[in-house]
């Protein structure tokens, strides 16, 4: 059976993740809104985190370990300070309120923090990050995941690779956005690798002994190697104290997977900022200086002269822009997994290739 990937036309692919969230009891508007950020993600190149995921939210939706309908209230804090409570909601849209929270405190105080308690999976960390850049404001959004990651030489996992995404306004034709995961691959790639009939190289994974392994599936069910060795390790940590402890929340080894208890709300915490740099300059002197900044990056030149220094997000824009023309790319097995779910579901819409 050939694997070659079938192209979707990418709004096609919004309405019809649309079209599969509302059969499975989500409110219209969060549906879409949840549709808009997956396929954002794939627009972008970002496939591990995209509709990848999608067959384990909707069933996570349908059996209520994702509540639908979550009433999402503030639990402590003060000023510029405060922690949700998700009430088990979609991770995109606890998200969203987390972040659009933290950007009207900053309004206010300048900064913003807001962690987060009781939420889900919420795919890539730069969706949350860049709605504070369209408000003009610098955006930084983490999370907290399952245990997945082995410390360099270890056995048994003891952090998880807590992806963290920064992003900078320029007021040009993209912002500057820096969104990683703390292994030296987020694990969706695993997944994407499995689904393609693809390897793995060694520094990616290891199975459940903690040995490297080229074996998507057998990576997948082990651990993951932190980037950077010590480092990488050190910020999962960062990360897991700012999302988990200091909010109240779960950590480490209390979270939950949404694939190994695809039954049970994954407890997971994240912790959003917005920065009003306004504050400190006029909009025209920020402009001016971050120009500056990324000219200097790009005008750096590269040992291969084929080549191009590249942004923090100009990959992403690029690939944006190739894709709403040409359509988004999905393997086979993907294509028909999630057309069987629409005939599952018994939804209206058809995923359509070009």
């Amino acid at each position: 059976m050939t694997n070659e990937p079938i192209f979707v036309n990418h709004q096609n692919l919004e309405d019809y993740v649309t079209a599969l969230f509302t059969a499975a009891g989500m409110p219209d508007a969060d549906a879409a809104y949840s549709a808009e950020c997956m396929v954002l993600t794939n627009l972008w190149g970002i496939d591990s985190h995209g509709v990848l995921r999608l067959p384990i939210y909707v069933q996570r939706v349908r059996s209520k370990a994702i509540n639908p309908t979550p009433n999402i209230v503030t639990q402590r804090g003060g000023f510029a300070l405060e922690v949700l409570d998700g009430d088990d909601g979609m991770g995109y849209v606890v998200g969203r309120a987390a972040m659009a929270r933290a950007i009207e405190l900053a309004g206010q105080f300048s900064i913003g923090a807001v962690g987060v308690v009781r939420s889900n999976h919420f795919g890539a960390a730069a969706l949350f990050a860049r709605m504070a850049v369209e408000q003009g404001m610098i955006g930084i959004a983490m999370t907290n995941v399952i245990p997945n990651i082995v410390a360099p030489g270890g056995a048994k996992p003891i952090t998880g690779n807590n992806p963290i995404a920064i992003a900078v306004p320029t007021f040009a034709a993209f912002p500057f956005v820096l969104d990683i995961s703390l292994s030296n691959v987020a694990g969706g790639k695993l997944l994407l690798a499995s689904k393609k009939g693809e390897k793995i190289p060694f520094d990616w994974a290891t199975d459940r002994e903690g040995r490297p392994t080229d074996d998507p599936n057998e990576g997948f069910k082990g651990f993951l190697l932190p980037v950077g060795g010590h480092k990488g390790l050190g910020l999962s940590y960062v990360v897991d104290i700012l999302s988990g402890i200091i909010t109240g929340g779960v950590f480490q080894h209390e979270i939950k997977s949404m694939y190994k208890h695809p039954d049970d709300p994954s407890l997971t915490g994240h912790f959003m900022i917005a920065i009003n740099p306004l504050v400190l300059m006029s909009k025209a002197e920020l402009v001016e200086r971050m120009a500056e900044f990324t000219a200097t990056i790009k005008a750096s030149p590269m040992w291969d002269e084929s080549r191009e220094m590249l942004l923090p997000g100009e990959l992403e824009h690029r690939k944006a822009q190739e894709r709403r023309a040409n359509g988004i790319p999905l393997p086979t097995n993907l294509f028909e997994e999630l057309s069987a779910l629409g005939a599952e579901l018994a939804v209206s819409s058809s995923l359509l290739p070009i």
